[in-house]
C-alpha cells in the first residue's frame, strides 16, 4: 500500500486507526464514507498492510471489561496484578447496580460504548436531573452502563491565555506500550492529557481537554 507525498508514492507498512470502523473503507462499510480509504480492507486482507487497532478489537475497549481484568491477568499469565485496578461496578449484575443507582452523586457512570467523554456522569458535580436521567438509563440498559468512585487527579500549574495566568488544572498520563518478537516495550514517555475547563476532570480533547508536554526524569547514573 502506498499513499501520496511531495516526494512521490511512500511505501505504508501500518497504520494507526483513529477512524470508526463504520467509515474506514466505503468498500466495504458504509458506501457513503468520506472519510475512509477505499481499498484499504482489501489490502490489509492481503497482508500488505498492517492495521495497528484492528477492525474488531472494539470488543477489547468495552469498558464492561474493566473489573475482569486481574483476572484475566491470572488466568492467562499465572501472575498477581502489580498495577491496583479501579473498582468497577457492572450495573448489568442485580446488586452492582443497586450500589450504583443509590450512590449515583458520588458514582463517574460510563457507557460502555462511548469513548471521548461522552455518554458519562460525573456524580459529584452533577445536578439532580442530570441524577435521574442516569437513573433513568440505567435501569432501561443496565448492559450499557459502568460506574466506578472518582479517582482524584493529579493537577499542574497551566497556562491560561484568556486570563493571562497561571491556574492549576486536572492531568492524566497515557502511558504506551509496544509488543515485538522480543516482548512488550513500555514506551519511555507518553500522553499528559489536560482537563483546561476549571474544575474539569475530563481531559478528553473532544470535551475542552489539550495536551502537555510529557518529561522523564532519569538519573544518568
Amino acid at each position: 500500500m502506498y499513499c501520496r507525498t511531495t516526494r512521490g508514492p511512500r511505501r505504508v507498512d501500518v497504520i494507526y486507526r483513529r477512524t470508526d470502523e463504520a467509515f474506514l473503507d466505503p468498500e466495504a462499510f458504509r458506501p457513503d464514507s468520506v472519510l475512509g480509504v477505499p481499498g484499504l480492507m482489501r489490502a490489509y486482507a492481503a497482508g500488505n498492510v498492517a492495521l495497528a487497532n484492528a477492525p474488531g478489537n472494539g470488543i477489547a475497549d468495552d469498558k464492561a471489561v474493566y473489573p475482569f481484568v486481574p483476572d484475566m491477568i491470572e488466568f492467562y499469565l499465572s501472575e498477581q496484578p502489580i498495577l491496583e485496578q479501579v473498582p468497577t461496578y457492572v450495573c448489568l449484575f442485580d446488586d452492582d447496580r443497586k450500589y450504583v443507582l443509590d450512590h449515583l452523586d458520588e458514582m463517574v457512570v460510563k457507557a460502555v460504548d462511548e469513548a471521548g467523554g461522552y455518554g458519562m456522569l460525573m456524580g459529584p458535580q452533577s445536578t439532580a436531573e442530570e441524577r435521574d436521567e442516569f437513573r433513568r438509563r440505567i435501569s432501561a440498559e443496565p448492559r450499557r452502563y459502568i460506574a466506578q468512585h472518582r479517582v482524584e487527579l493529579s493537577s499542574c500549574p497551566t497556562w491560561i491565555a484568556e486570563r493571562g495566568a497561571i491556574e492549576p488544572r486536572r492531568v492524566d498520563l497515557r502511558p504506551y506500550i509496544l509488543t515485538s518478537r522480543e516482548g512488550p516495550w513500555v514506551l519511555p514517555g507518553g500522553l499528559t492529557r489536560v482537563a483546561l475547563k476549571r474544575g474539569s476532570y475530563v481531559v478528553n480533547s473532544s470535551q475542552g481537554g489539550g495536551s502537555k508536554d510529557t518529561w522523564v526524569m532519569k538519573d544518568a547514573g
